[in-house]
């Protein structure tokens, strides 16, 4: 019992040093992470920190819009043919306006110009579908112009960086290494931070694309299915 009770104990101890060294080496990462952020200066290095905050908080946005934006156009569609089969127009606009989504934005305005004839319906819901798809695609851009910028201000950091090496050198005298190492540092630094900040960026922007074609093609498809009802309908 008392060897079982030690042998608890020394895998307890084992596991707690495990624990402490891993919170050390984490700590001492971000520490080092911090470090050098600094060394990277505090111009480009805040213009391109602030490109990634800026370029996350659209990115988290979009990602809820998007995800919001989605519904089940399948179960959309029957409500919509059930309701115009037991309640006509009225019915089916109700079932519209009560759902969530660009595509029953989009039922709504042609079941509201149904009265005008089906032409006019099917000329409604092509405009709206332009208006939705804008407002899918509201702010994108600004994610790529960070993305484009982000690498730019590193590239301009190193430049930078290597025209002060330079002139330390122009001014010694004398190719010494210990001379110039901090200013070529500082120049790599500003060229990997726009790097990983536009791979950051890049990646969120890929998925917001794919989903907006993903939502746009469903809105195109809905929208060929309810002129094709709506036209059963009238006759």
């Amino acid at each position: 019992m008392a060897v079982a009770m030690l042998t608890i104990l020394n895998v307890g101890v084992a596991v707690a040093q495990d624990a402490n060294e891993a919170a050390v080496e984490s700590q001492g990462f971000h520490q080092i992470l911090k470090d050098y952020f600094i060394k990277g200066g505090p111009g480009f290095m805040g213009i391109v920190l602030l490109c990634l905050i800026l370029g996350l908080a659209i990115c988290i946005e979009r990602i809820i819009y998007l995800n919001m934006a989605t519904t089940n156009n399948k179960k959309l569609l029957a409500n919509v043919e059930n309701a115009l089969a037991t309640g006509g127009v009225e019915a089916a606009k109700e079932v519209a306006r009560n759902t969530k989504g660009p595509v029953a934005s989009i039922f709504y305005q042609g079941l509201d110009r149904m009265d005008e004839g089906v032409d006019n319906a099917e000329k409604a819901v092509v405009a709206y579908g332009g208006v939705q798809m804008g407002q899918l695609e509201r702010n994108v851009s600004w994610i790529s112009l960070f993305i484009a910028i982000a690498p730019m201000l590193g590239f301009m950091g190193t430049v930078i960086g290597m025209i002060q090496a330079f002139t330390q050198i122009q001014a010694a005298g004398t190719l010494d290494a210990s001379l110039i190492a901090g200013s070529i540092q500082v120049a790599l630094l500003t060229t990997v931070f726009g790097l990983i900040v536009g791979i950051i960026l890049q990646i969120f922007y890929n998925y917001i694309i794919a989903k907006i074609d993903s939502i746009v093609n469903d809105m195109e498809d809905s929208s060929i299915s309810l002129i094709d009802l709506l036209v059963r309908y009238k006759k």
